[in-house]
């Protein structure tokens, strides 16, 4: 029997998926489990298991190349005689024809599931990480993974490395009157191809967009139905600066501190992180505070921080980085990123002095924050002082919050930080 692997829907939001490698080539046996394709959805490559077994027959979609979700990219063989039947079906697919083929029995789809728990395409905080396959012909064949480097996408340790290491370590032990005066190489597994890195653009050149980019683009695009007001507040940030020194040296960032003060200010303005629906106001359960992050290779993703207003800084801290490091690696799950109630964009951090930010889709505000400076001001008693001062400009969806409330909520956002920022570590 002849099973088409379809372009899966990694999230809610995907459209197209693009291949970044195959794990497995042409002619290649595929167990129940294993990772056959390395799928890039809008924010994360993720990987692609088979829940049957057979030959990978023939590949439709190239690494590099994309397919709308749903469509063919390869064709699974249950068995090895039926592997030029699934290449000749390729074929005729991708050939015009004036005339209907001759009918073929409709291909079962295989079924196929994103990695979630270990099998992502790169190292998570130290751990090995290998393929469903590998990790069980390790523990039948005695070989440590941790000293493994892997072939596979990314350095992932696949099913033949762990075979080559296997074959390594039965000759090493050998007594030496069995080991042959010339001894025979041990086959090699090729390590398999890379993604090819982008070539930098030329002066007068079209470089296309990646999958990210394309997902950003579409967003963007969207947000331009939802009629939006923004309002700007001045904000002394001494305190919060005084506090950042105390705890910097303890893991915490001042994304984590402007996240909780964020989350902490908004449990008191629900309507802010409330979101538009066809019927009326969806009040989110929880705080999650998105956070935008550049990506290196172009384009934008915000992990998002879970009930932030449940969590102390400190963990909080602990999850930012964690999310930052995947994130970058492209290991976030679609909830991860996805979920936020809440954004915040910080391009304080690059000197930034005022900036307006654009609001993402089915999300009620966002909060785009400058960089604090020392200014000079007018001090209550009527003297001249040095204060350092960021501005901050929220954008809102007018539809369900007007001006009075986001100039509320910067209002006591303002409070907490001028006056209360120590509070933030209980």
């Amino acid at each position: 029997m002849i099973h088409e692997i379809f372009m899966p829907a990694l999230s809610s939001t995907m459209t197209e998926g693009k291949i970044v490698s195959w794990v497995k080539s042409p002619g290649d046996k595929v167990e129940k489990g294993e990772t056959v394709v390395v799928v890039e959805s809008d924010k994360a490559d993720m990987d692609v298991e088979s829940f049957y077994e057979g030959y990978l027959a023939t590949i439709v979609t190239q690494a590099g190349e994309s397919a709308p979700v749903g469509s063919a990219i390869a064709l699974l063989a249950e068995t090895e005689a039926e592997i030029e039947l699934a290449k000749q079906q390729a074929a005729s697919t991708a050939a015009p024809t004036d005339t209907p083929a001759a009918p073929v029995a409709a291909p079962e789809p295989v079924a196929v599931a994103a990695s979630t728990n270990g099998s992502s395409t790169a190292p998570k905080n130290g751990r090995t990480v290998a393929s469903p396959r590998a990790r069980k012909l390790a523990k039948d064949l005695k070989v440590n993974l941790e000293t493994l480097v892997g072939s596979g996408p990314h350095g992932r340790i696949v099913a033949e490395d762990v075979e080559s290491a296997a074959g390594k370590t039965v000759t090493k032990p050998a007594a030496p009157t069995l080991v042959p005066a010339t001894p025979a190489p041990v086959a090699a597994v090729a390590p398999r191809p890379a993604a090819p890195a982008p070539t930098p653009a030329q002066p007068g050149q079209v470089q296309p967009m990646t999958t990210l980019q394309t997902a950003v683009v579409r967003n963007m695009m969207a947000s331009l139905d939802v009629p939006v007001f923004r309002v700007g507040y001045t904000i002394t940030t001494d305190g919060l600066d005084k506090l950042y020194k105390q705890v910097k040296s303890k893991g915490v960032t001042m994304t984590a501190l402007l996240a909780k003060a964020v989350a902490v200010t908004l449990k008191k303005h629900p309507l802010l992180y409330a979101s538009y629906v066809e019927n009326g106001i969806h009040f989110n359960a929880g705080i999650n505070v998105a956070v935008a992050v550049a990506m290196e290779d172009g384009g934008l993703i915000t992990p998002v921080l879970k009930n932030a207003d449940q969590q102390d800084l400190y963990s909080l801290s602990r999850s930012w980085k964690d999310l930052v490091d995947r994130a970058r690696s492209k290991q976030l799950q679609p909830d991860e990123y996805s979920s936020g109630t809440f954004t915040i964009s910080n391009l304080g951090m690059f000197g930034v002095d005022t900036f307006d930010a654009i609001l993402p889709p089915g999300q009620g505000s966002i909060l785009a924050i400058g960089a604090s400076r020392a200014t000079v001001v007018a001090t209550d008693d009527g003297m001249l002082g040095v204060r350092r001062q960021m501005q901050v400009n929220i954008t809102c969806d007018h539809r369900i919050i007007y001006g009075a409330d986001a100039a509320a909520f910067l209002k006591d956002l303002a409070k907490l930080i001028e006056t209360d920022a120590q509070s933030l570590t209980l």
